[in-house]
């Protein structure tokens, strides 16, 4: 099970994954290069999260449940799992996995919403083919609600090189988070 989950993008999406992994006890490593979107994820996540405190700076100690940053590299530096958060376009896909690829520890797995594009043609493009795994839900499904995520099912979609620990970690997470996760093999090459 994942400890520390950096989530890319204070979007929405963003928010709402960082809620609902700091409520299932998740360490949240929250990323977004625009200040105002950073802004907004801290005034909603103090809202909903109450009087636990929250940095924003990146926490040496790892103690509080979510972490504002404004680079990718102090959101990854020690993540087990990051999911990204930006839009659903080959280009955008393409240019944070190789980034994320580049500056995450090797033991990290990427996870990347997609309606769109082939999990197998994205993940081949990295150095962790077996780490990769698609998130296959519009963001307006999956940007609800915390608490609607349960009993509700989720689709992720693999390559035939994924790791099975790949498909623990990833099962392990969306279960705490209350959602039912199915796995589904992408058939491109």
């Amino acid at each position: 099970m994942p400890e520390i989950v950096a989530i890319i993008g204070a979007g929405p999406l963003g928010r709402w994954l960082a809620l609902a992994a700091a409520r299932a006890g998740f360490r949240v490593q929250l990323e977004d290069v625009m200040p105002a979107n950073l802004h907004h994820a801290q005034q909603l996540l103090r809202q909903q999260l109450g009087p636990q405190p929250l940095a924003e700076t990146p926490d040496p100690e790892g103690t509080l449940p979510v972490t504002f940053v404004s680079t990718i590299e102090d959101a990854v530096r020690n993540a087990d799992l990051v999911i990204d958060c930006v839009p659903d376009e080959l280009e955008s896909k393409l240019e944070i996995l190789l980034l994320l690829d580049r500056m995450a520890p090797p033991r990290t797995v990427l996870a990347t919403p997609t309606t769109r594009h082939s999990i197998a043609d994205l993940a081949s493009c990295t150095y962790r083919p077996a780490k990769c795994v698609a998130i296959v839900a519009e963001a307006n499904t999956l940007a609800g609600n915390p608490e609607d995520g349960a009993n509700r099912e989720i689709l992720l979609r693999t390559t035939t090189q994924t790791a099975p620990q790949t498909v623990a970690l990833l099962d392990s997470f969306w279960r705490q988070l209350g959602f039912t996760p199915r796995f589904d093999k992408d058939r491109a090459i």
